[in-house]
């Protein structure tokens, strides 16, 4: 806590937030502070309080829960009665400012922006500030900071909340390299995901994800994951690795995507039918009660699912693709993997992959 904050909670004065700060009245959480309601001589008693976390790391999927630890005491133990403030904030995968999640004063708390509605503290037993999340989405991946303050202490620890999926390449109809971030951001956004973290994309290349044409990450730099060294991808002489062209610049300069997709909330499925063009495939989903479906959801079926099917089909996206998870003859290549055909002419024929969400 800042000399000023001190100050201010020493003598009463209104805290007033800056412009940036966030826009909910910020007398709310110092009211009881101020009013001289809080916990008089704190920071001068001798006692200590202590903020730690049963885990660094939580691991969920998109739609599930998540149940972030954290817990205070005081040492030597108070016999009084406490009243403290709890804050969580939040820093993305990607980097960034910390954003505030969710702010307690005693038995009320208040969750905010996009959190608001599915963040709560537990309140088990004394002392847990545990963060209970519900219905998470694909951004809510990062750094969870749990902070309480004490009259004049402040103590926090962090924990990082990794989602669980598949990290996949995609590149634009038009051919490879023609996409900026933000076309990037929409690319992986249409197709049910979202733009893939560096720790992602490292995880899937320890996991055998081998890929030679560099591709936008959300923190804006460019990069790619190669397990078998070779001359048209950077040279053989090197080692297997996540290599870099580093920042480039967002608007001007055009490269392929990492997307990521989480759990499916829905069923992908290959549809038994004749081959199609792409216009009869979307006509046959949607007969079908389903739709096409996306490339995203195509890769979280096969990585969580275990789809496993040697027939091309269409895809929303106008690609034709097929998931392989048990290579064998006449199936592509001899690795596990989403093969794509790329993006033939929308009269060619083949099947077509629907999706079915899970309220159908």
């Amino acid at each position: 806590m800042t000399f000023g904050l001190q100050a201010a909670l020493l003598l009463g004065v209104q805290l007033v937030l800056s412009p940036a700060a966030p826009t909910i009245p910020s007398n709310f959480f110092y009211r009881d502070y101020l009013n001289g309601h809080g916990d008089k001589g704190t920071g001068f008693s001798g006692v200590k309080l202590q903020v730690d976390s049963a885990q660094p790391t939580v691991f969920s999927v998109r739609g599930g829960n998540a149940t972030v630890p954290c817990r205070f005491w005081r040492e030597p133990e108070s016999s009084s009665p406490r009243r403290v403030r709890v804050k969580w904030s939040w820093r993305p995968a990607a980097g960034g400012h910390e954003t505030d999640v969710l702010v307690a004063v005693g038995s009320r708390s208040r969750g905010f922006g996009a959190f608001r509605g599915r963040v709560q503290l537990r309140r088990e037993f004394p002392g847990d500030a545990t963060l209970l999340m519900t219905d998470l989405l694909l951004n809510d991946t990062g750094s969870y900071r749990c902070e309480v303050v004490d009259g004049l202490e402040d103590r926090s620890t962090s924990v990082y909340l990794e989602l669980r999926g598949v990290v996949f390449p995609y590149q634009h109809p038009g051919g490879h390299y023609h996409l900026s971030f933000p076309a990037a951001q929409q690319a992986c956004e249409e197709q049910d995901s979202t733009l893939a973290t560096f720790p992602q994309l490292l995880r899937s290349w320890k996991e055998g994800l081998n890929w030679c044409n560099a591709g936008w990450l959300a923190d804006g730099t460019v990069q790619y994951p190669i397990t078998r060294p070779r001359a048209p991808c950077g040279g053989s002489g090197h080692a297997p690795g996540v290599r870099s062209y580093g920042r480039r610049h967002l608007h001007l300069h055009r490269f392929d995507v990492f997307c990521f997709s989480s759990s499916l909330q829905g069923k992908v499925y290959y549809l038994q039918s004749s081959k199609m063009n792409l216009t009869d495939a979307q006509q046959a989903c949607q007969e079908d009660g389903a739709q096409v479906a996306k490339v995203g959801q195509l890769y979280a079926a096969w990585k969580l699912t275990g789809l496993d099917h040697c027939d091309a089909g269409w895809l929303a996206d106008g690609s034709v693709r097929y998931p392989i998870s048990s290579p064998r003859r006449n199936c592509g290549p001899p690795e596990p993997g989403v093969h794509s055909f790329g993006f033939p002419p929308p009269q060619h024929k083949h099947g077509v992959y629907c999706y079915k969400s899970g309220d159908r």
